[in-house]
């Protein structure tokens, strides 16, 4: 990849999350939004997802006195009230080793033919989950 330089005048190589490496560009694409939504808010994770329309939605987790929710289940919500009929693909980003059972229930209640992605706050693609 190439170069560019940057405010310090530096030159920084663009480089790929770990295995990420391999998918497409709008899985990458949504593993990016989900690491920003993270990163935004210095959340414990960051999710995000493709609805059929190619529309995206990330969200980080929200921790309240009140309110629990995980960036994925918030993320399928966001999708869901938008109008999206459909999804096509997930990313969750997080240290946990696996994936919340509720929050693949949630995507699979919406789109139970989407790829879910697990990566890493360090960016290595974790695990690739399909029906």
């Amino acid at each position: 990849m190439t170069g560019r330089t940057g405010r310090t005048g530096r030159t920084r190589t663009a480089t790929r999350l770990g295995a990420v490496g391999d998918l497409g560009a709008e899985d990458q694409k949504i593993i990016t939004l989900a690491r920003s939504a993270r990163a935004r808010v210095a959340a414990a994770e960051g999710a995000a997802v493709r609805d059929e329309t190619g529309r995206t939605y990330a969200a980080a987790a929200v921790n309240l006195p009140s309110l629990r929710l995980s960036a994925l289940r918030l993320a399928v919500a966001m999708a869901v009230s938008s109008g999206a009929a459909g999804l096509e693909a997930a990313a969750l980003v997080s240290d946990a080793d696996t994936l919340d059972a509720g929050d693949l229930a949630a995507v699979r209640d919406i789109g139970p033919g989407a790829a879910v992605f697990h990566v890493g706050t360090d960016g290595a693609l974790r695990a690739t989950l399909t029906p």
